[in-house]
Formats: C-alpha cells, sequence, structure tokens
C-alpha cells in the first residue's frame, strides 16, 4: 500500500502544474524558501517600493484612530523641532484616517526622528515613519458633458 502511494505521489508530481507541484511532493512541511531578501526592495521601509528622497517632511503611518495631532507632535518633538505635526482626518466624518504627516526644521532632525520612531508604539499602535513622497501632479478634470461621439447627453453638439 505505502509503495503504491509513494508510485502515485511521484506520478502526479511530474503532471501537476509547478505552482500545484508543492502539494504532490514528499519534501517536509517545513521546507519554505522566502523569497530573496535583494526582490523585496531595498531594505527599509515597505518592501518593492523605492525609497522616496529625503526631506523635512515624514509620512507617519499606523496611527491609532483616536491620536490626536498634539499627541504626534509630542512623540516626535524629542528628535528635533517639529514645525507642523498633522494627523489626516475624513472630511465629513472628522475620524482620523490612521496616518498623518511630521515636518521638521531640517533634514538632520527629520532623519533622527525617521530612525527614531520607525517601529515603535505610539498609544499602542505600532507607527511606521518614512520620508514623505512628493505629490503627483494632477490632471485637470474633464468635460464630463460630451459622450465618446462628440455630442453632449441631450443630443446637441
Amino acid at each position: 500500500m505505502a509503495l503504491r502511494a509513494a508510485a502515485t505521489r511521484s506520478m502526479f508530481a511530474g503532471l501537476a502544474p509547478p505552482g500545484l507541484r508543492r502539494f504532490c511532493s514528499t519534501a517536509s512541511a517545513n521546507s519554505f524558501m522566502p523569497p530573496p531578501i535583494a526582490a523585496m526592495g531595498n531594505g527599509e521601509g515597505t518592501p518593492g517600493r523605492e525609497q522616496a528622497p529625503p526631506s523635512t517632511n515624514l509620512f507617519v503611518s499606523g496611527l491609532n484612530k483616536r491620536t490626536p495631532s498634539e499627541k504626534l507632535r509630542e512623540a516626535f518633538s524629542q528628535f528635533g523641532r517639529v514645525v507642523d505635526a498633522r494627523v489626516v482626518t475624513d472630511r465629513v466624518s472628522g475620524y482620523s484616517k490612521g496616518f498623518g504627516f511630521v515636518r521638521y526644521a531640517t533634514i538632520e532632525e527629520a532623519e533622527k526622528g525617521r530612525v527614531g520612531m520607525d517601529g515603535k508604539f505610539l498609544d499602542g499602535w505600532v507607527i511606521f515613519a518614512e520620508y514623505a513622497r512628493p505629490r503627483p501632479e494632477r490632471t485637470p478634470p474633464q468635460n464630463n458633458m460630451s459622450n465618446s461621439n462628440g455630442y453632449n447627453s441631450y443630443g446637441r453638439e
């Protein structure tokens, strides 16, 4: 019986698609190999995303929904002079979106704040600090009154 099971397993292992071969193989369950570190980015910040260039503005994510801007300023001010600290909130409800921005007076202070607060606890939540990326250029809104055939929704040009 064991010989038959082994033969069946080896027969299906050769025919199975590459993604399913691990289910048909006789390798141990602990033979998982994670992807190489080089494939996960540069080793800092979010895997697979390039690091933003150093600036005085930091993006802080993972904030507790009840963390106010004053608490954010207080936590980051131990690393340098904070010019502005702001928790981003929803326009309608006023509730926190869970991220914010901290602006320092100099790039050196921003670097100290980024290194000092990245992966630390604030109000019971682990927060992540990285250099803020510049906002992408927005394209002007298009005229929504015309259809693809050139006529507006009323049948006139």
